[in-house]
C-alpha cells in the first residue's frame, strides 16, 4: 500500500474586516458542489476556521482552538477525505497526518440513497476519541465518564466545528453540507480504534452556481 507523506499546510491567511455579519447572512446549506479542487490556501484557511490552534495559552494550559469543547478536552478529530487520500488534520501543528491512501470520500455519504456531489473535493469527517474526554487536560468530572453524557458533549462539540466550516464557507463562498455517512465503512476504512466513533461528515467546494 502506498504510504502518503504527511501534508504540511500553509500558514492560514485570514483578513480582518467584517465578513462576518455578510457570512451569518450567507450560511445556508449547499449541496450541489463541483468536482474542482480547492487551493491548498483555501484548505489551509479551511481546517483554521474549522479548529486550528488560534492561541497559544488555551484553558488548563494547553492551547486553545477556534471551536470549544468540554474542559478543552478536543475529543473531536477532523479526518479530512481529498482525492489521493484521507488525513487526520493536527490542529497544533498545523498539519496533515496521513491516515490511508485510498479514495474514501464516497463513504463520507449515506449509504443507499442518491450520491449528490459525489466528486466534491473535500469531506470533513468527525470522529469522537472518548478516552479524550475521559482523561481530559480539564475538569475530570464524573460527566465524562458516563456514556449519556458523554454523547451530549461530543454532538454539541461537533455542531461547533460544523458551524465554523459552514461561516468560512459562507464567507469565501463555498459550498458547505454538514449530512450523515457510512459510519461503519469510514470506521473500517480509517482504521479507527474501539474508542472511536465516526459521527457525521461535511462536503466542502465550489458550487455549481
Amino acid at each position: 500500500m502506498l504510504l502518503l507523506p504527511p501534508m504540511r499546510l500553509e500558514k492560514p491567511k485570514l483578513e480582518k474586516d467584517d465578513s462576518l455579519v455578510t457570512a451569518l447572512r450567507q450560511r445556508r446549506t449547499t449541496r450541489e458542489i463541483r468536482d474542482e479542487k480547492l487551493p491548498s490556501q483555501t484548505l489551509s484557511n479551511l481546517l483554521y476556521a474549522a479548529c486550528g490552534v488560534n492561541r497559544e495559552q488555551g484553558p488548563f494550559d494547553a492551547p486553545g482552538v477556534t471551536a470549544a469543547s468540554a474542559s478543552n478536552s478536543r475529543e473531536i478529530d477532523v479526518y479530512v477525505a481529498l482525492e489521493d487520500g484521507a488525513y487526520r488534520f493536527d490542529a497544533e501543528e498545523h498539519a496533515l497526518v496521513p491516515v490511508v491512501s485510498d479514495d474514501v470520500r464516497l463513504l463520507a455519504f449515506t449509504p443507499h440513497q442518491p450520491l449528490i456531489s459525489p466528486g466534491a473535493p473535500v469531506q470533513l469527517i468527525y470522529v469522537v476519541d472518548v478516552d479524550k474526554l475521559e482523561h481530559t487536560r480539564g475538569f475530570d468530572e464524573p460527566g465524562l465518564h458516563d456514556p449519556e453524557v458523554q454523547k451530549s458533549y461530543y454532538f454539541v462539540d461537533t455542531g461547533i466545528i460544523a458551524g465554523n466550516v459552514y461561516l468560512f464557507a459562507a464567507s469565501q463562498g463555498l459550498g458547505c453540507w454538514f449530512h450523515n455517512c457510512d459510519r461503519d465503512g469510514l470506521a473500517k476504512a480509517l482504521r479507527l480504534g474501539d474508542r472511536q466513533r465516526v459521527l457525521f461528515a461535511q462536503t466542502v467546494g465550489y458550487t455549481l452556481r
